[in-house]
C-alpha cells in the first residue's frame, strides 16, 4: 500500500505569519528520502494554504508524483491543465469549512467535461467520494481513472470512541452515542469502505482512501487489500512538531506497510 503525504498544513503554518517559512517544497525532498510514494496538495479556491506558486514549484521540482486536490472550479481546472500534475482528485469545497466535509456530488453538471479535460492533458482524474456503492458505480460511468473514498466518518467515530474528543469543545455532536453504539457504527463504517473498495477494484478503478486517518485508526484501513493508496496529512504533520518530519513519516509507513 502506498502513502501519499499531504503537505497542506506546512503551508498553513507558513500562512499563520504570512512569510516564506516553512516552505512546503522542503518537505517533498524529506518525503522522497524516507519512502513516501506521492505528494498531495489541495489548491483551494481561497488559497488559504497552498498557493499557485507552490503548485508550480512543487510539480517542477518533485521527483515524486504529485496529486492535486481541487474543486470543480473553471479557473483552477484551467490552471492545473497547464501545470500537468500526475493526478488530480476532484473534491467538494465550501469556503467556510475547516476541512473537506463529505464526498463529491457526482451529479455536478460539468463534472464529466472536467474529467475529460484532465485526461486530454494526460492527467489521471480521480473523484473523492463517500463509500457508497451507488456512487462508486456512478463514478465508473463518468470515466474516471480512480476513486478516493472519504474515511472521515470512520475516523470521527474512532476518535469519539478511542480518544478524549467527546470531552473537549471539538466534540462531534452528530456522533454523541454510547460506547456500544459507537463500536457498532465504527464496524459498519469500516465494512462500507471495505465493500466499496472491493466493488471499485472489480470495476478496474484505482482505489484510494483518505481523510482523518491517524496513527491509531490507520491499521484497519491498511488491511483492506483493495485499497492501493492512502493520503494522509494532518496527523503526520502534527506529530512532526514533536518528533520531526522524517520520524513521523517513518512511523506511519511502518503502520501501513
Amino acid at each position: 500500500m502506498n502513502l501519499g503525504l499531504n503537505i497542506d498544513h506546512i503551508a498553513t503554518l507558513r500562512e499563520a505569519r504570512k512569510i516564506n517559512d516553512p516552505d512546503p517544497l522542503e518537505a517533498v525532498f524529506i518525503a522522497k528520502n524516507v519512502g513516501v510514494d506521492q505528494i498531495t496538495i489541495h489548491l483551494r479556491e481561497d488559497r488559504r494554504h497552498i498557493h499557485d506558486s507552490d503548485v508550480e514549484r512543487i510539480i517542477q521540482s518533485s521527483f515524486l508524483p504529485i496529486n492535486v486536490e481541487c474543486a470543480c472550479d473553471d479557473g483552477i481546472v484551467e490552471f492545473l491543465c497547464k501545470q500537468k500534475p500526475y493526478k488530480i482528485t476532484l473534491v467538494p469545497e465550501k469556503r467556510e469549512e475547516i476541512t473537506t466535509e463529505g464526498g463529491l456530488d457526482i451529479n455536478h453538471s460539468n463534472l464529466k467535461n472536467i474529467i475529460h479535460e484532465f485526461q486530454k492533458n494526460q492527467i489521471k482524474a480521480v473523484v473523492f467520494i463517500d463509500p457508497d456503492k451507488s456512487i462508486t458505480l456512478a463514478s465508473k460511468e463518468l470515466g474516471v481513472d480512480g476513486v478516493e473514498f472519504h474515511t472521515g466518518k470512520y475516523a470521527n467515530l474512532d476518535l469519539m470512541l478511542h480518544s478524549n474528543l467527546s470531552r473537549t469543545k471539538n466534540t462531534i455532536l452528530a456522533y454523541d452515542f454510547d460506547r456500544k453504539d459507537l463500536e457498532n457504527k465504527l464496524k459498519e463504517s469500516l465494512q462500507e469502505i471495505n465493500d466499496c473498495a472491493s466493488l471499485a477494484t472489480g470495476l478496474s478503478l484505482g482505489v484510494f482512501a483518505g481523510h482523518g486517518l491517524n496513527y491509531r485508526n490507520v491499521g484497519a484501513i491498511a488491511k483492506i487489500h483493495s485499497i492501493s493508496e492512502l493520503n494522509i496529512g494532518q496527523s503526520i504533520i502534527a506529530r512532526s512538531i514533536f518528533v520531526g518530519l522524517q520520524k513521523a513519516i517513518e512511523d506511519m509507513i511502518k503502520l501501513i506497510k
